[in-house]
């Protein structure tokens, strides 16, 4: 969960605001990610290390990258290898993936080498490394790309649908966006498209509609794929 300060820039120097705009923690970092679960990743003299909300030190600045801490834990760079820490400086999974993404619904992407897959926060590997590039799960689905094609796997790593897309975005509200040749259009989480590709441009879903393009034209839809207006 993300807190309510917000990173800021003045000049070379990045900061913290409140939700109201006012200044919490003075401008002092090469660069400041966002607050999470109480502390942020911050930069210093090319190295990361974490603050509190006081702008106190309480990871010190040991890590070549860090990134927002995501259930419990954040990944961070160590030379040319990437791994986890708990918010008590414990590195609970080691470096030692080629790259790291956050973990989400209890799974993280990681590569080695040229294939990805995915851990659980022991750091077993539970989906094979097969995949040429691997995306976050949402809503209990990943998105997983092999030679040029995307595909939706399941918490399992059983593939869901028999079509592969020529590009994929992540569920949101129940639908995910999918390009098949040059169109977009809307399948649901067992994998069937549900609104057929049509568009020049197609939004994700939020509250119950997502923009859409064609030709010219900005429209709304439903999710059943009718036009709002």
């Amino acid at each position: 969960m993300l807190d309510s300060f917000i990173p800021f820039q003045e000049g070379d120097r990045w900061g913290y605001k409140d939700q109201k705009g006012l200044e919490v923690i003075k401008p002092k970092f090469d660069y400041a990610r966002s607050f999470s679960h109480g502390l942020a990743a911050v930069k210093i003299n090319d190295k990361w290390g974490f603050i509190n909300k006081t702008g106190g030190e309480v990871i010190p600045f040991w890590f070549d990258k860090a990134d927002s801490f995501s259930e419990g834990l954040a990944r961070v760079k160590v030379g040319d290898k990437w791994g986890y820490i708990d918010k008590n400086r414990k590195m609970v999974i080691p470096h030692q993936f080629d790259w790291a993404g956050n973990f989400a619904e209890k799974l993280a992407p990681v590569r080695l080498g040229e294939k990805s897959g995915y851990i659980a926060k022991t750091g077993e590997i539970v989906i094979a490394l097969q995949f040429d590039r691997a995306y976050n799960f949402s809503q209990g689905l990943a998105i997983v790309k092999n030679n040029t094609k995307w595909k939706y796997i399941d918490q399992t790593g059983r593939v869901v649908s028999e079509s592969q897309f020529d590009e994929a975005d992540s569920f949101s509200e129940g639908l995910a966006r999918v390009k098949i040749g040059c169109q977009w259009g809307y399948i649901d989480k067992k994998g069937q498209v549900v609104i057929q590709p049509q568009f020049d441009e197609a939004d994700s879903f939020s509250d119950g509609m997502a923009r859409v393009k064609l030709g010219e034209q900005e429209r709304y839809i439903d999710t059943t794929g009718d036009f709002l207006w």
